[in-house]
């Protein structure tokens, strides 16, 4: 698009244009672009004009058509009251119009919080630093495959990964990992949790990383995280551990038991529930520092005091400068050096993992514990009352579990999750006979009448 077009945004003149098509060789623009005709632009949108009113109509109807159901789904996506103060500490128009915080003069609000982000993290994982942040918790385990394969001494290629990893976690990875000619292969799960011994006979020379989550898909607490660590580190390959920041309250320190990478979601915590929307997390050892992909907020201090801060007096005065918040280490980002970016990952999710620390914080550290064993009370509980219907059993792993586990059911489970949503109740079909349910303080006052609805559907 020329100066010619009217367009503000493109300023070439019309010869600058000519020569830069006659540079690449081409005629005109058009034929840098290979549009099927049946999605090509024809300059009509097919959209009738219609007033506010009657698009919020419009909109309604739509809406109504939405199944009315009480989710009891999990496998990564969770759902946990947000209280209000999130949404509105959030929506200030400082955050909400803020993008990357490269202006730290302007930004100061906004990187301290991303900084009180990133600590929480550190606390939860135990590791020495955190990001700010990833997409979600499968382009986090994508970028710690990368990381491995940067960092790691050993030749190997391959990414061991539970045989039960959620199928578009294990996508996006495998899709991360063609583009670093690595390959990804499973190892057996024994009862819900890893077969270590199976782990520890595969994992050889060949293997970069392996990776673990607690809980695992169906809920299950990993009880051999330690054993798990150990047999990483005999392979000489990057331990990697998958969770979430409510269940890092209460389950092992990742950092006890070896682990070199954690990954997983943060969006459980001020975020309703969004499949396909989530906030990544990405920690790891102080050794990798260099290699985290996204970014990263650091803490410093002014080089000089402002002006007149030596009239006012107090720490600024003495310490030459007040405490600063800014991005570091941004030679790894490609908007620096191209060539030496440690990832393609260009958005740091700001605004959501603001949200997150804003309901971490008003939790507190004790409000995030009772949260987490809430989480597995409620399991357990739900669990409990489901084992005493006739024709279905659970939980099917002989485990402890946080918020989901699998049910097992005589009839054919797709079957029963069909009635089951017919009167409201939207449930997992995880095998033939398999249900998984997952309880959070968000439906937990409808588990009652789901075990009431089961009970009748099977």
């Amino acid at each position: 698009m020329s100066r010619a077009d009217g367009s503000p945004y493109a300023p070439h003149t019309d010869a600058e244009t000519a020569k830069m098509l006659s540079a690449i060789g081409v005629d005109d623009e058009e034929a840098l672009f290979d549009i099927p005709d049946s999605v090509a632009f024809d300059g009509e949108f097919g959209i009738d004009s219609r007033s506010e009113r009657e698009i919020r109509a419009e909109c309604a109807r739509l809406f109504d058509r939405n199944d009315d159901l009480t989710e009891f789904l999990g496998r990564g996506h969770y759902g946990h009251y947000v209280p209000s103060v999130v949404d509105h500490l959030s929506d200030r128009a400082e955050f909400l119009t803020s993008y990357t915080q490269y202006q730290p003069e302007i930004s100061q609000g906004f990187l301290q919080a991303l900084f009180e982000y990133q600590s929480i993290l550190v606390e939860l994982t135990g590791l020495d630093v955190a990001n700010c942040s990833m997409y979600d918790a499968a382009t986090a385990l994508g970028e710690a495959a990368t990381l491995a394969d940067r960092v790691r001494s050993t030749s190997g290629d391959v990414v061991l990964v539970p045989a039960q990893l959620r199928e578009g976690k294990q996508a996006v990875l495998e899709n991360y990992c063609a583009g670093a000619e690595l390959t990804v292969e499973s190892y057996p799960m024994d009862d819900g949790n890893a077969d270590v011994d199976a782990l520890a006979e595969r994992a050889d020379s060949d293997v970069v990383m392996v990776y673990a989550e607690n809980p695992t898909v169906r809920g299950c607490v990993e009880e051999r995280l330690a054993a798990i660590g150990e047999v990483a580190d005999d392979a000489d390959a990057l331990f990697a551990l998958g969770s979430d920041v409510v269940s890092l309250a209460v389950l092992q320190e990742p950092a006890s038991v070896g682990a070199d990478v954690v990954v997983g979601e943060a969006g459980a915590l001020g975020l309703p529930t969004a499949y396909g929307m989530g906030l990544g997390i990405f920690a790891c050892s102080d050794d990798f520092i260099r290699q985290v992909p996204g970014r990263l907020v650091g803490a410093s201090e002014e080089r000089a005091p402002p002006e007149g801060a030596r009239d006012r007096g107090g720490d600024a005065a003495e310490s030459g400068g007040d405490r600063a918040f800014t991005l570091t280490l941004q030679t790894r980002e490609q908007h620096i050096r191209k060539e030496r970016a440690t990832s393609n990952i260009c958005t740091n999710q700001a605004w959501v993992a603001l949200r997150a620390a804003i309901h971490a914080a008003t939790l507190g550290p004790n409000g995030l514990v009772d949260l987490a064993n809430d989480c597995i009370r409620e399991a357990a509980a739900l669990a409990d009352a489901i084992d005493d219907l006739t024709g279905a059993a659970a939980p099917v792993h002989n485990r402890h579990h946080v918020r989901e586990f699998a049910v097992r059911v005589d009839q054919p489970a797709a079957a029963v999750a069909e009635d089951l949503e017919a009167e409201g109740f939207a449930v997992h079909v995880i095998g033939e006979h398999l249900l998984q349910v997952c309880v959070t303080d968000l439906n937990a006052a409808r588990a009652d009448d789901l075990v009431t609805t089961l009970g009748e559907v099977i």
